[in-house]
């Protein structure tokens, strides 16, 4: 059995089957390179690609102006940073594999260890992430398993336990 991320919440993290080692403000889980969420192929074929990016700049029009999730991107690097998101999302939802060619493997918590991912951070996230899902005409049961798989993503790259 494959541990699993549950949620994150009160900056406190909840995992099962997970061993969580405490290195001061950070925090290291003794996971595998990519978040342990069982996704169907059929996502994308049956909604597809552009609803994803629909969503992924809903997301990003958010994320620009607010104080604690957008002060972790680069300030000119919005538009590569939406398509990065949104070709991950494509390739793990079961669409174009456009993201393993220009990126390669995914390896997340590499790709975000300089960034402070806290709880609190990871919750903004998400919330931002759920306006944009409310905006973008995602049908269940598709909405569920993204939002499943968001939350999981988002809580496997928590690193620390706060900021500083």
């Amino acid at each position: 059995m494959r541990n699993r991320l549950v949620s994150a919440r009160d900056g406190m993290t909840e995992l099962t089957g997970t061993t969580v080692v405490s290195m001061g403000s950070r925090i290291r889980l003794s996971e595998p390179a990519v978040p342990p969420v069982d996704l169907p192929s059929t996502v994308i074929p049956a909604i597809g690609e552009p609803v994803i990016r629909q969503l992924v700049h809903a997301f990003y029009q958010r994320v620009q102006h607010d104080a604690l999730v957008g002060g972790m991107y680069p300030p000119n690097e919005w538009e590569a940073a939406e398509t990065r998101l949104a070709d991950f999302l494509v390739y793990r939802l079961g669409g174009s594999q456009d993201y393993l060619t220009k990126r390669g493997a995914p390896r997340l918590r590499m790709r975000h260890a300089s960034f402070a991912i806290t709880p609190a951070a990871r919750n903004r996230w998400m919330e931002l992430m759920t306006e944009a899902l409310a905006e973008v005409p995602l049908p269940q049961p598709y909405a569920n398993i993204v939002t499943q798989f968001l939350s999981e993503t988002a809580t496997f790259l928590i690193n620390r336990t706060h900021s500083h």
